[in-house]
């Protein structure tokens, strides 16, 4: 694996829905990517923003699907949440649970007491998916807020990509909460630190990458810890949505997959290509072929990426300088 872009790390923090698997199914390259992984000898852990399942579940499911996966290697947002609120709260201490019962027992794993009413008395709300999230649940929640207890969001995720499509995700349940008592939670999963501390730290990396499918939670957390990170587009994250990124999201990497960790690691850095000229004007980015070399989509936002990111923020129009740039911008959906 030498001069990949695998070899520059010690250990590759995987997202989870939409980077390793949809659903029940592996996302594209994933079997590949991990194999490689393994081979390499670098250590991987599998971060994910789910707060729904125990680490060992979600261990059972990679493995279901094909891949080797052991729950010591599963970092989970529900995990996270319960750390961050033992760390704040006296042994003992009653926390609303709004989510499984994976995520009440992470709070009991830590000394404190799952409950799921008012009239128990807690002093603290933990909130992380679960598919039977009901509205009695957000209105124990509410009351427990609105008396002010502390209160932890495994993750703000607003949807769940599937292999349905996009599904309302822990993030729009908190959203609910936000206007219901126009309190703030604190956040345990990615863009936040405490979950990718809590991987990095249990394998002891100095050289970590993050790999994901969502600017908003995978690379903004990247950006957040400090550390380089991999887009992948097998998941919530497009092509536009990449060039248009503000700083805090911006990847050092795009690929179509996790397939890229297994390849030159200046094939999948954002930079300029031989094969494109990007020409940026006041209204527009306008993209050329250069010569005749080989290039393909990815080449081409790449080289838009490079040209725009330091001068620019935000939307601009993107136009086509001849046909074969035409073709790439069809295919990236920014024609």
């Amino acid at each position: 694996m030498t001069g990949t872009l695998l070899a520059d790390h010690d250990a590759v923090l995987l997202d989870l829905d939409g980077t390793v698997y949809r659903g029940g199914q592996l996302a594209p390259g994933a079997d590949e990517a991990i194999a490689g992984v393994r081979e390499a000898g670098v250590l991987a852990r599998f971060v994910t923003n789910n707060a729904s399942k125990p680490a060992q579940a979600v261990a059972d499911h990679i493995r279901d699907l094909g891949l080797e996966a052991d729950a010591d290697e599963v970092s989970t947002s529900a995990q996270a949440g319960a750390a961050l609120l033992a760390a704040q709260l006296p042994a003992g201490s009653k926390v609303l649970v709004v989510g499984s019962e994976s995520l009440a027992g992470e709070i009991d794993n830590l000394g404190l007491v799952p409950v799921r009413r008012v009239d128990e008395e807690p002093v603290a709300v933990v909130q992380g998916h679960s598919p039977d999230t009901g509205w009695w649940n957000l209105a124990e929640a509410c009351l427990a807020i609105r008396g002010g207890a502390t209160w932890v969001a495994c993750n703000s995720d607003l949807t769940l990509p599937t292999e349905r499509g996009q599904l309302p995700g822990n993030g729009a349940m908190v959203t609910a909460l936000r206007a219901a008592t126009g309190a703030e939670p604190q956040v345990a999963g990615k863009p936040e630190r405490p979950l990718l501390d809590r991987a990095v730290d249990s394998a002891g990396a100095q050289r970590p990458l993050m790999i994901g499918d969502r600017l908003d939670t995978d690379i903004a957390g990247a950006v957040t810890y400090g550390m380089p990170s991999l887009l992948v587009l097998t998941g919530v994250g497009t092509p536009e949505d990449a060039l248009f990124a503000p700083p805090e999201l911006r990847p050092g990497h795009i690929a179509e997959d996790m397939r890229a960790l297994l390849r030159p690691s200046a094939e999948s850095a954002v930079g300029e290509h031989e094969a494109w000229k990007v020409r940026v004007g006041e209204r527009a980015l306008e993209l050329s072929a250069n010569s005749a070399a080989s290039a393909d989509r990815l080449t081409a936002l790449r080289a838009l990426c490079a040209a725009w990111w330091p001068v620019g923020s935000g939307r601009i129009a993107v136009q086509a300088g001849d046909a074969r740039a035409e073709q790439a911008l069809r295919e990236l959906g920014l024609a």
